[in-house]
């Protein structure tokens, strides 16, 4: 039984009717809220989070550049905001197998320095913000997952509806049924994060993304430590690059200490990669073991884990930002600076552009038509620049990781000296990450050595401590156009890459008795709601939707 035939059994749905419907309590979500009701305290606002709670889903490394958060909130340091630990210090280190070279700090791009900034959870700043959106009037409803986009007649977005809940894996409703709600709104803003699965919906309905490069993501594979004292350098931030990535796969890696004698740390693979065989959750624990980075960590123990997909196709990928009756803000449009490593800034500072056009048209009486008033102050604010400068960061790796290096070297550190504001040219890209794959008989394979349990450690084992939980007996949210491409074309062709690339353990093939051959076989449970299958997949076969809200991680600390 699908949606339209439960509510046609069960219906119809409750609705509600705000001035603004924000569906993503994350920083572009929240930040929208709390500068709606900053302008009009009379707005009605309600934020949809499919989290249990703000911040159990969000993952990020994270250092945050305070600039947005001030122009929102001035007042943050007084407010107990939880950025506590500034950056004490930078290493930019270049990796083989054997040693590393650092960077002179003179010769680093201003890109990559830190001073003024801040290592956090983005997480707690997360649940922060939702306090201050809370204490401002803002209604927050999280464990709801917005399922589907409403139009009105003309073709406008009119809202969203949740998921229903208590249905079960034969697509019937059972005993703890509950109908979805209908949450309508003057103007929705959608502010999913990377990925969102009804922004992807937007983008192709409206054909936002005509005319763009096509998206490229990576995939951010984090864990948390917690040190010995004599290990302990709080403030201090590490980034590398090269080992254990090849000269055609874009990756790197990021360690921050935090004070309390904690180490968050990550290595981010690009999901254009074109050798099946890689695993990004391998390379993250491979690269655990350079001498650069076990130093951090040994002798710590891993109190936690998770992994995301980011946007890294920066403004030449930016889609349009708005459609009649709403706009997209943050990674849900793909805001974030690759070249910076940063994305919390831009998700706040768009949630704030955004709601600095809803208020005044909503005061003027309009709703459901074209926000131009947002895109018009994008183009023009410190964030446009920021990444009109850094426009051609991934372009340029895409054609090797030495011309990339070369090249953000000299549009990053040297075209600045020279009085360029931004590169006087582009570079553009056809091919989207899925796309990118070659054959497995074309690549090497890789043989990952197996985990020690102390440095090193294998998928289940990373998913447990991620507090990862989904309600067992309900419709599958990672579902196949053709269950019968996996072992037909992907196992056949790529070697079965989302055995792969999935970090936790989703997809594995296995025997089939019936076939005598093997099938896939899909561990939803262990979902982490990182989204690589939904963008990786070579033949686009997998779609991700929102399971029942409250399910997937809870991320503690991260």
């Amino acid at each position: 039984m699908n949606t339209e035939q439960i509510v046609a059994q069960h219906g119809p749905r409750e609705s509600m009717e705000y001035d603004v419907v924000v569906v993503g309590a994350g920083p572009a979500g929240l930040a929208t809220a709390i500068r709606l009701k900053q302008l009009s305290a009379d707005l009605s606002v309600v934020v949809l989070e499919k989290g249990s709670e703000p911040g159990a889903h969000i993952l990020s490394g994270a250092v945050m550049d305070p600039r947005a958060l001030t122009e929102l909130l001035p007042d943050w340091q007084a407010q107990g905001a939880p950025l506590l630990q500034p950056v004490t210090g930078d290493e930019v280190l270049f990796l083989n197998a054997r040693g590393a070279m650092r960077t002179p700090d003179w010769l680093v791009p201003a890109c990559l320095h830190n001073d003024g900034n801040f290592v956090i959870s983005l997480g707690a700043v997360t649940k922060w913000l939702a306090e201050q959106a809370e204490a401002l009037g803002v209604e927050i409803f999280p464990g709801f997952a917005a399922a589907e986009v409403l139009y009105d007649d003309a073709g406008a977005v009119r809202g969203v509806a949740t998921g229903n809940l208590g249905v079960g894996k034969d697509g019937q409703p059972h005993g703890g049924f509950q109908l979805g709600m209908e949450l309508l709104g003057k103007f929705t803003v959608f502010a999913e994060g990377a990925r969102g699965q009804l922004g992807k919906q937007l983008i192709a309905r409206f054909q936002l993304d005509e005319g763009r490069d096509p998206q490229t993501y990576a995939i951010g594979v984090k864990e948390l430590w917690e040190v010995p004292e004599a290990q302990a350098r709080p403030g201090h931030v590490v980034h590398t690059a090269g080992w254990p990535m090849d000269e055609h796969t874009y990756g790197g890696g990021f360690l921050y200490h935090m004070a309390g004698r904690q180490v968050t740390l990550g290595f981010v693979t690009g999901l254009d990669y074109i050798n099946p065989w890689i695993s990004p959750f391998e390379e993250m624990q491979r690269w655990k073991t350079h001498p650069s980075i076990r130093a951090h960590i040994e002798g710590g123990k891993r109190i936690g884990y998770g992994a995301r997909v980011i946007t890294a196709g920066g403004l030449l990928s930016l889609p349009k930002l708005v459609f009649p009756g709403g706009c997209l803000v943050g990674c849900d449009a793909g805001t974030l600076n690759a070249a910076r490593i940063k994305g919390s800034h831009a998700a706040i500072k768009t949630g704030m552009l955004a709601a600095e056009a809803i208020a005044p048209a909503l005061a003027a009486g309009r709703s459901a038509d074209e926000l131009s008033a947002y895109p018009d102050a994008f183009a023009k604010s410190w964030l446009h620049a920021e990444l009109d400068a850094s426009r051609n960061f991934k372009q340029w790796f895409k054609k090797g990781n030495t011309v990339g290096a070369v090249m953000t070297g000299v549009e990053q550190w040297l075209l600045p000296k020279l009085g360029f504001q931004s590169p006087p040219w582009t570079v553009r890209r056809h091919t989207p990450d899925h796309a990118r794959l070659w054959p497995a008989s074309a690549c090497e394979k890789i043989d990952y050595p197996k985990p020690d349990g102390r440095l090193t450690f294998d998928r289940l084992s990373s998913v447990f401590i991620s507090n990862t939980n989904h309600e067992e007996n309900q419709p599958a949210h990672l579902t196949l156009k053709d269950a019968s491409v996996p072992v037909a074309v992907n196992l056949a062709q790529y070697a079965g890459p989302e055995s792969r690339y999935c970090p936790a353990g989703v997809y594995e093939f296995v025997d089939d008795e019936a076939s005598a051959g093997q099938r896939l076989q899909i561990n939803a449970q262990n979902c982490v709601h990182c989204k690589t299958c939904d963008i990786k997949d070579p033949t686009q076969n997998i779609v991700w939707v929102a399971p029942e809200g409250g399910g997937g991680p809870n991320y503690a600390g991260m």
